[in-house]
């Protein structure tokens, strides 16, 4: 582990609190927060399956899964080079490649680089903001990732449902108010919604996120797990939350 890897100007390593690993990121580019963290934990994998992460970025959710879960090999795809390359240099660095590999590709252009229904699982954290939803000063890696600007809800589930085999499970993060915007394109999409956990600030707040786990094909059934709560009070984690940081 934690081979010599090149760590380019105004570039940092950052602790990821699991087996020791580290992710190389760029404070200027953008940088992984919590959303990453939570969609983490909250998806599943089991021995032997595969899993492709769509709009990796630095690469931080497969990392983090393989981390927690073992599963037999990660994939990545995005399509800002720089989020590649620190991702690639971050798997070097862990001695992960192996275990996960990181491709520059368009998740409009996915389904031709690989197979349909070659995976098990299928994460995401895409960008948020639809058209019109909020101020985008310049299309750089911060907007890019935060706003509909190179790919939006649909392309997502799309790429998503082509990917998956029958009963392959979807997991994504995203914002309550785009939430019928999601149902609306997982059904017509063959994902079937079948868990959801809203993510409060604190307990007093209004839900800030939402995971959802869909299924391919699966019929319809959806619970809605107790709220997961982030903050016990400022800058002090719930028990909860701690344990998905740090256990």
């Amino acid at each position: 582990m934690n081979k010599s890897v090149i760590i380019k100007k105004n570039e940092r390593i950052d602790d990821l609190h699991r087996k020791g690993y580290k992710l190389i990121q760029d404070p200027k580019k953008f940088c992984f927060g919590a959303d990453a963290v939570l969609l983490a934990g909250f998806s599943n994998v089991k021995d032997g399956e595969k899993v492709i992460d769509l709009g990796t970025g630095t690469g931080v959710i497969p990392i983090l899964m393989e981390g927690r879960y073992g599963g037999e090999n990660y994939f990545g795809i995005d399509i800002q080079e720089e989020s590649v390359d620190m991702a690639q240099r971050s798997i070097m660095f862990n001695s992960l490649e192996d275990k996960i590999k990181i491709f520059h590709c368009d998740i409009k252009d996915v389904v031709l680089k690989f197979k349909s229904a070659s995976f098990d699982v299928v994460t995401s954290n895409p960008p948020y903001m639809n058209t019109g939803g909020g101020l985008i000063n310049e299309y750089g890696a911060k907007a890019i990732a935060r706003h509909e600007i190179l790919c939006d809800l649909d392309d997502v589930v799309f790429a998503a449902s082509k990917l998956l085999k029958f009963g392959g499970r979807f997991y994504m993060i995203h914002r309550p108010h785009r939430l019928v915007d999601i149902f609306e394109s997982l059904r017509k999409h063959k994902l079937e919604p079948k868990v959801i956990r809203f993510v409060h600030p604190y307990l007093n707040k209004e839900p800030s996120m939402v995971l959802i786990e869909s299924s391919r094909g699966g019929k319809p059934m959806l619970k809605v797990l107790s709220p997961l709560v982030i903050y016990e009070k400022p800058d002090e984690y719930t028990n909860e939350v701690y344990k998905i940081y740090y256990e």
